[in-house]
């Protein structure tokens, strides 16, 4: 199993992680992501990192397809690439409807069409075999009726094929992403389930595919206080990470076997009840996706995601080098 540092959001005041992903490379961490909602974008903290690095990857967990034309995110893949000597790990999605439609005036109509159209104009960008061209109806190159014409990027990519991954949480998506990409990102993964939920989805990825899984860790002998940090997070994408008509996280839940713990918690925090929400997360979806609690506890429960399909563990939340350090000898061994 390979091992990332996934540190999410650009936050305000600064949030300069330099430290951390110089810790991380230190120590043999294989990759390090970044990620975008509806404020820092996702590219410009990694041109940081990439930087000061030589070695770690460099991913996108996720660049938000409606946020740029696939040309303009071809051309930061490769721009990025260059620069960091081919590091970079491109992860893409298509976020949901309240940020699509709220954030990026975009229509969210058919995101498994528009995925599909936007990896394949991308990889026309890398490989420069002709001008790019789209024929799809949602990224038709070059535009019909007007002056344009099909252009090939005037630079050479450094690599051809810059790995691909998709933030995907239907079996739909999950499958697109084994038929598409080098890599699925799941968000909210519970190991001993991703088999029943997954499986098929998944039967038809290539063989070296990277199923590159989010898991927040949270070292600490409190388990009980360790589990309330990762309800919180849990009552916030379930509550409130959507609209109450389409919930890609209470829709995941759901499948997890909480469908009707997901419809209720959702109900109490849109009606502005959010302690009520936060108690009603069960205890067990809350570990079932984390590893929290003392060394000991989190590495008997390690054992779930070693069985599990998961290739690439991605942690989330220690920053400092005595618990990435911990943190790497109890996944690696």
């Amino acid at each position: 199993m390979k091992l990332g540092l996934n540190l999410g959001y650009w936050q305000r005041n600064a949030d300069d992680a330099t430290e951390s992903v110089l810790a991380a490379e230190r120590l043999g961490y294989d990759s390090v992501w970044t990620a975008e909602a509806y404020g820092s974008d996702v590219f410009t903290p990694l041109a940081w990192y990439g930087a000061r690095t030589s070695r770690i990857k460099l991913g996108t967990s996720i660049a938000q397809i409606s946020a740029r034309p696939p040309v303009t995110t071809a051309m930061t893949a490769m721009t990025l690439d260059h620069l960091t000597g081919g590091r970079l790990l491109l992860g893409i999605g298509a976020s949901g409807p309240q940020v699509v439609e709220g954030w990026y005036g975009q229509p969210f109509a058919k995101p498994l069409a528009r995925t599909r159209e936007y990896v394949d104009i991308m990889r026309q960008v890398w490989r420069r075999e002709e001008p790019v061209t789209g024929d799809g109806p949602h990224y038709p190159l070059p535009l019909p009726g007007g002056l344009g014409k099909p252009l090939k990027s005037i630079t050479h990519p450094l690599r051809r094929d810059i790995p691909v991954y998709l933030g995907a949480e239907g079996p739909k998506n999950v499958a697109l992403a084994a038929e598409l990409a080098q890599g699925w990102l799941p968000l909210f993964a519970f190991p001993a389930k991703i088999e029943e939920m997954y499986g098929e989805a998944l039967s038809g990825a290539a063989e070296g595919f990277d199923v590159a899984a989010m898991v927040m860790v949270v070292i600490s002998d409190d388990v009980r206080a360790a589990l309330d940090g990762v309800k919180m997070m849990l009552t916030l994408y379930i509550g409130g990470m959507g609209a109450k008509q389409r919930n890609f996280h209470a829709d995941i839940i759901g499948r997890m076997g909480y469908a009707e713990a997901a419809e209720h918690i959702q109900a109490l925090y849109l009606a502005g009840r959010k302690d009520e929400a936060f108690q009603a997360i069960p205890d067990e979806l809350a570990d079932g996706i984390s590893l929290v609690g003392p060394p000991g506890r989190i590495k008997e429960r390690l054992e779930l995601w070693h069985k599990s399909p998961v290739t690439s563990l991605l942690v989330m939340g220690p920053r400092d080098e005595p618990s990435l350090k911990l943190v790497r000898d109890l996944v690696l061994g």
